[in-house]
């Protein structure tokens, strides 16, 4: 497999797909690093912690239904590969119904939902009065938020990678540009920061259905009025191949969650120096899942078609450049981490927190970025239940860290998180390691399908 290294077209593939989700995913943190800039040059420290906890919130509560994402990349790349138009076409229309579904129920239950967990939060009443502010603004962007999960995920399956570079850049720029607006120039504080994404939910949204309706009519997939009547028939299938990735997702945002509540409990300083340094843990995520989005988009295509050794060359090419990115990754954390801080908040007592855990963030890409991988490898393969053992087995193993470290204070927390992502790779590689060997890995995952 090695010799695949010598292969330009396998690396002008994995770049195709990989380089403009890399670049619009970046993106992604940036926006977090401009909303803790703007939030963070305001007099108190109270301000960026109350968007840290509000933020978690919407990010859980969003997150969690990112397998609306993952399952339509991984149907889509696999109907493309097979050639089934029909299939792509149905995987379209059945993610983008129950995702408003599900964002229907969202706007109905989430205040008492809201009240419940703001209840429980140790922050400080300031902190949990612009958490809930922020929240409360934010979750009308839930229908535009769903909507572009399942509108990148099939334009990637569908190996279209420039459309949903796009999308996201430009639903970041207007976020940033309404941001500083709101913010800094209208005085609105944490509501504007809020506002500002919503608006931006929205735009994104209007401009990925414009670019799905052009990939539409360039593989000429049947008229939606004909796969209409069908919705129905495979949403109860697509539930039941969801439910493995919503667990484990679940799992996913527990850690975070409780990295961010348990911190605030350190103290408003400690909060929000968390809230800087998991700007730069979103900017190693983001960066990776270009490469893990790549790996899902081409996994699927080689199990749709059946072809072992084309899934083979995707593998050691895109682990190749996951590679290189998070070495260059951790070099620039080392060696620029402090001034990184500094730009993003001139509060002397954040700064200090900050830089007492940097050394955490050092090791998270090349520790990381093996999880990343292997998540783009099951999903692809539309391989639920590895995925959640996985990811069960990775959050035990957080809890256990955090508890045998608890009197090291915030050390604990990053450690545990270090723990967590070196757990989520192990466990997948083993089970992965396992199946490839034993020449059943494409085999099962066409049977589960």
């Amino acid at each position: 497999m090695l010799a695949a290294l010598r292969d330009k077209s396998l690396h002008l593939q994995v770049f195709a797909l990989a380089l403009p989700m890399v670049l619009s995913n970046i993106t992604v943190p940036l926006l977090g690093l401009v909303d803790a800039a703007v939030i963070g040059h305001l007099d108190h420290a109270w301000y960026l912690g109350g968007v840290a906890v509000g933020g978690t919130m919407i990010n859980v509560t969003f997150w969690l239904l990112g397998f609306l994402r993952m399952a339509t990349t991984g149907l889509s790349a696999q109907a493309y590969g097979a050639s089934d138009k029909d299939a792509q076409a149905s995987t379209f229309l059945q993610g983008i119904t129950l995702a408003w579904l599900l964002a229907a129920m969202l706007l109905v239950f989430h205040q008492p939902v809201a009240d419940l967990i703001f209840s429980l939060s140790s922050a400080s009443d300031q902190v949990k009065r612009y958490a809930e502010q922020y929240f409360s603004i934010r979750i009308w962007g839930a229908p535009a938020s769903l909507a572009n999960f399942v509108i990148m995920g099939w334009l990637l399956g569908s190996q279209n990678a420039r459309a949903p570079m796009w999308l996201l850049i430009v639903t970041n720029i207007v976020n940033i540009a309404l941001d500083v607006l709101f913010v800094l120039g209208f005085g609105w504080k944490v509501q504007g920061a809020a506002a500002a994404s919503v608006i931006a939910d929205y735009s994104g949204m209007a401009l990925g259905l414009w670019f799905v309706s052009r990939q539409w009519l360039v593989q000429a997939l049947p008229a939606v009025r004909e796969k209409i009547g069908s919705i129905r028939e495979g949403l109860g299938r697509l539930l039941k191949l969801n439910r493995d990735i919503f667990l484990r997702s679940l799992c996913l945002q527990l850690t975070f969650t409780f990295m961010t509540f348990y911190g605030a409990t350190l103290g408003d300083n400690t909060v929000a120096a968390n809230a800087v340094l998991m700007s730069f843990l979103m900017l190693v995520s983001y960066a990776m899942d270009g490469f893990a989005y790549a790996m899902e988009a081409l996994v699927g295509k080689a199990i749709g078609a059946r072809n072992r050794d084309e899934l083979g060359r995707y593998l050691v090419g895109t682990t190749f450049w996951s590679l290189m990115v998070s070495l260059l990754l951790t070099v620039a954390f080392t060696f620029f981490g402090g001034n990184i801080v500094s730009l993003i908040s001139d509060i002397p007592a954040v700064q200090q927190e900050a830089a007492l855990y940097l050394p955490w963030l050092a090791a998270v890409p090349l520790v990381s970025m093996w999880c990343f991988l292997l998540d783009g490898i099951f999903i692809g393969a539309t391989r639920g239940r590895e995925m959640r053992n996985s990811m069960f087995v990775a959050t035990c193993s957080f809890f256990v860290i955090w508890w045998l470290l608890v009197d090291y204070g915030n050390h604990a927390l990053w450690g545990a998180m270090l723990g967590f992502m070196a757990m989520r790779g192990m466990s997948l590689a083993v089970v992965f390691t396992y199946q490839w060997k034993k020449n059943i890995f494409l085999e099962t995952a066409n049977a589960n399908n």
